[in-house]
C-alpha cells in the first residue's frame, strides 16, 4: 500500500526535540529546563485566558469563518492592511505554497533556515533553490536576488529574525530584494517582536510581499496554534480559496484578539529575553550567532550538537540540535531563553561540559 503515498513523503518530515526529553525523563527530570522550542515560559494572563474561556461557550458552533474579531484586532495593532489566518505560522506557510506553487515551480530559499518552507514546497511538487548565506549568517542579497530572477522563482522565502541563527536581516535589504524580483516574497517575522525592525511599512509600496507572524513566541499562545498574515489586497482571495474552511477555531481566535488588545504582559517577557540574551552570548564558553530573537546559537565544536543535546539532556536541561536545519553543519545548538532558574541551568551546565 506504500505505492500511494506521493513521493515528496518518503523524505522524512519536521524533525521535533523529542528525543531530549525522553532522555531527561529517563534520567529522571519531572522538570526539565525546557529550551528547544523559542516558547514563551510564561502563560498568558487572565485578560486573556478568559475570553477564550468563555468562548467555549459556543463550541457546538462552528467558528466566525471570517474570523472578525481577530481581524479587528489585528487591524487596531498593526494597522488597516489584508490579513490572513493559519494554524500556526506553519499553516500560513504551507496556504501561501498551497496557493501559488505547483509541479516545477522554482522557490528559492535563504539557507540555513526554518526546514518548513522546503518541505512544504517540495509537497506540492516545488523546485527548491538554495541559496547558502554568508559565513556570518548574513543574506547574499545579490546572489539572492540574482538566483531568483535567472530561475523565474514564484516564492522567496525569507526568514527575520532567522531561525536557527538569529541574524536580522535590515528593511533596506529586504528592499532591494523586493524591487529586483518578479515572484512573492514571503517575509517569515516569527521572531520580529524581539528586534528593533520594523518590516510592516513596506507593505504600503510593495504588492509582492508576504510577512508571516506567529501568536506563538511573544504572545505565549504556542498552544493555540493561531498564526497570521499580512498581504497584499489582491492576494486574500486567493489565500481563502486556498484555504481549508474553519482553519482556526473559536477559542483560538478570542484568545489570540485578546492578546493582542492586551499586550503588557509580554514586558516583563521581552526584558528577560534581552538579559538573558545578552549573558548567553557573553557567558558562552562557546561561539554564538545572532541575538535578534528569544534565542541564541551555539557551535559546540569540537562536539556535535546531537552529543551536547543528549550530554545536556542528561542533566536536565532540552535544548535543540541544529543539524536538520539544511545548509548548517552539525556542531550548532539553538537555545531558547526560558525562565531564570532555567537559563542558569543551562549556563551552568554548558559551562561544565
Amino acid at each position: 500500500m506504500k505505492d500511494l503515498i506521493r513521493p515528496a513523503y518518503n523524505a522524512g518530515g519536521y524533525v521535533f526535540a523529542t528525543k531530549a526529553a525522553d532522555i531527561a525523563r529517563s534520567a529522571g527530570y519531572e522538570r526539565p529546563a525546557r529550551l528547544a522550542s523559542n516558547e514563551n515560559p510564561y502563560p498568558p494572563p487572565p485578560e486573556v485566558l478568559e475570553p477564550a474561556g468563555a468562548a467555549l461557550q459556543n463550541a457546538n458552533r462552528y467558528p466566525d469563518e471570517c474570523s472578525m474579531n481577530l481581524r479587528a484586532a489585528l487591524k487596531e495593532k498593526f494597522g488597516n492592511f489584508s490579513y490572513v489566518s493559519g494554524v500556526g505560522m506553519d499553516g500560513v506557510i504551507e496556504t501561501v505554497i498551497r496557493t501559488t506553487i505547483g509541479k516545477g515551480d522554482k522557490v528559492v530559499v535563504s539557507t540555513p533556515t526554518f526546514s518548513f518552507y522546503r518541505l512544504a514546497a517540495r509537497a506540492y511538487g516545488g523546485e527548491v533553490i538554495d541559496v547558502p548565506r554568508n559565513d556570518d549568517f548574513s543574506v547574499d542579497i545579490g546572489r539572492l536576488s540574482d538566483e531568483a530572477a535567472d530561475s523565474g522563482a514564484k516564492l522567496i522565502f525569507l526568514c527575520s529574525p532567522n531561525n536557527p541563527t538569529g541574524n536580522v536581516i535590515p528593511k533596506n535589504d529586504v528592499e532591494k530584494i523586493l524591487k529586483s524580483i518578479d515572484g512573492m516574497l514571503f517575509l517569515d517575522n516569527a521572531y520580529v517582536d524581539f528586534c528593533d525592525e520594523d518590516y510592516i511599512p513596506l507593505m504600503n509600496k510593495y504588492d509582492n510581499l508576504i510577512i508571516g507572524r506567529t501568536m506563538s513566541k511573544y504572545y505565549a499562545l504556542a498552544g493555540m496554534r493561531v498564526g497570521f498574515g499580512i498581504v497584499p489586497g489582491w492576494f486574500e482571495e486567493y489565500y481563502e480559496r486556498a484555504q481549508t474552511p474553519f482553519v482556526l477555531n473559536t477559542v483560538s481566535m478570542a484568545a489570540a484578539a485578546a492578546a493582542l488588545r492586551n499586550d503588557s504582559y509580554t514586558a516583563r517577557y521581552l526584558s528577560i529575553v534581552r538579559e538573558w540574551r545578552e549573558r548567553f552570548i557573553n557567558e558562552s564558553p562557546y561561539p554564538t550567532s545572532g541575538g535578534g530573537a528569544n534565542f541564541v546559537m551555539f557551535d559546540v565544536s569540537p562536539y556535535k550538537g546531537d552529543e551536547v543535546v543528549e550530554m545536556l539532556a542528561r542533566r536536565g536541561v532540552i535544548v535543540r540540535s541544529c543539524a536538520s536545519f539544511p545548509g548548517l553543519g552539525d556542531h550548532y545548538i539553538r537555545v531558547s531563553i526560558g525562565e531564570p532558574w532555567e537559563n542558569e541551568i543551562f549556563l551552568k551546565e554548558l559551562n561544565s561540559l
